[in-house]
């Protein structure tokens, strides 16, 4: 957390320092993902691929009462390894939707950066633009 305020503050050292005032856009990431209806079909798309998957190793395991532990923990390894695919594909596809929009929106409010301001801590204390409605909005 220090390293990323550390950061921020050197970044909009030099930019104030060349003369010119940074732009900052702020998104709350949290509130992008529980409103956005583009985003919301994204993650419940890779939620029922998890279910399917979890759903078919149950059945696995049921239909095979026999198996040996050491059978049983490779079938738990690939469900793991399955899921942890499909979260990481869906996550891409998300990052992806989110960037294009982004883009456009820093582009048309001629922002330099743009940053989550979700979580325990937001990094930004005062200022910035919110652009998180706009986003949703370009998530429909």
């Amino acid at each position: 957390m220090k390293c990323k305020i550390a950061a921020l503050i050197i970044a909009s050292l030099l930019m104030t320092g060349c003369g010119s005032e940074a732009n900052v856009g702020v998104i709350d990431i949290d509130k992008v993902m529980t409103d956005a209806p583009q985003v919301k079909a994204i993650m419940d798309e890779g939620a029922q691929k998890m279910t399917e998957i979890q759903t078919a190793a149950a059945t696995e395991l049921e239909n095979n009462p026999d198996w040996t532990d050491e059978e049983i923990s490779k079938a738990q390894a690939d469900v793991q390894r399955k899921i942890l695919g499909i979260d990481q594909a869906y996550a891409t596809q998300f990052k992806h939707k989110l960037d294009e929009v982004l883009s456009v929106i820093a582009q048309e409010k001629k922002l330099d950066v743009v940053i989550d301001s979700s979580g325990e801590q937001p990094i930004i204390l005062k200022g910035g633009i919110d652009v998180t409605d706009e986003v949703i909005q370009k998530l429909q």
